[in-house]
């Protein structure tokens, strides 16, 4: 939805006398990259915690100079990146949220259930903790949690038996490894529907290792108080968890305070947001052929519409 999202932000651009924006997962920079060749006089800051990621948005655009400044951070980090950069105010921010394809493709990040890794999943592969020492090392309590909380798995318990069965005897080392047991802890009638038996559980360690519903609901607000009036944070989301916490930032933000009995507005109390797509939106149908991985996105934008 690379179209979409700049057309999103194109009206907070063009009426900043000094944009800069915030791409908040610069990934390999394709969304940067269209912003500041559309936009001559745009600032572009870009974060990452993935130092691969970064170096290789860099080089990729290079070519726009300065105009591009990039962060390793995790992007609960934003109001500290920004302020590091000299900048109080943004004309706006862009989330393009969970594993990048880039992550997914480099099967020995141990993302991908399909392909026979380490058990890593981390984003930022200079952090201590990866799945491996969730998987082999945390109490069976908190593993069930994780699977029940971030993957919404209906088995966790018993997913969670075998691997402390399995751990008893040897370390769960790759990702095949524990991708066959989840598929053995899951009755068979189960596997015959829904794709991957192992795809709930793998989507909550990597969510678990990387802290990623935690960096949302902490990055969202900082996002809302720098962008100005004018100004848009737009939002990817790929599953419904990370959905529903933007969801209920940006409505809470839209909504005006006055109470219902009044006859009238309070100025006081009225909703300093107002949202740009009252819903969410998703992929076209002509990119979700194109590209299967769009067609979980949805697509949220709000503006800032007072001090």
């Amino acid at each position: 939805m690379r179209d979409r999202c700049i057309d999103l932000l194109t009206p907070s651009i063009e009426s900043s006398q000094n944009p800069v924006v915030v791409d908040a997962t610069l990934g390999l920079g394709g969304h940067t990259e269209d912003l500041l060749a559309r936009f001559p006089e745009l600032i572009v800051i870009g974060i990452d915690r993935d130092p691969s990621a970064l170096l290789q948005a860099r080089e990729r655009l290079s070519v726009f100079g300065d105009r591009l400044k990039t962060s390793h951070a995790v992007f609960d980090s934003i109001t500290d990146v920004v302020t590091s950069h000299g900048y109080s105010q943004l004309s706006g921010v862009l989330f393009d949220l969970g594993v990048s394809s880039m992550q997914l493709d480099e099967t020995d990040r141990g993302f991908s259930y399909s392909h026979d890794a380490p058990l890593d999943m981390r984003m930022d592969n200079t952090q201590v903790i990866t799945a491996f020492e969730i998987v082999n090392h945390y109490e069976p309590g908190a593993l069930v949690k994780i699977l029940r909380t971030f993957g919404e798995e209906k088995f966790a318990t018993r997913i969670v038996e075998n691997i402390v069965k399995a751990r008893a005897i040897a370390p769960l080392n790759s990702t095949m490894e524990l991708a066959t047991l989840v598929k053995e802890s899951i009755p068979a009638a189960t596997r015959r529907t829904g794709g991957n038996p192992a795809k709930r559980t793998f989507q909550a360690l990597r969510i678990a290792v990387n802290d990623e519903l935690g960096a949302i609901t902490r990055a969202i607000p900082q996002a809302l108080n720098l962008v100005e009036v004018g100004g848009r944070v737009v939002v990817m989301s790929f599953q419904s968890l990370e959905d529903k916490i933007v969801k209920e930032f940006f409505v809470e933000a839209s909504t005006s305070k006055s109470p219902r009995d009044l006859p009238m507005e309070l100025p006081e109390y009225a909703a300093k947001f107002s949202l740009v797509i009252k819903a969410s939106e998703k992929a076209s149908q002509a990119e979700q052929d194109e590209n299967s991985r769009s067609t979980s996105v949805r697509l949220r934008a709000i503006e800032r519409v007072a001090a």
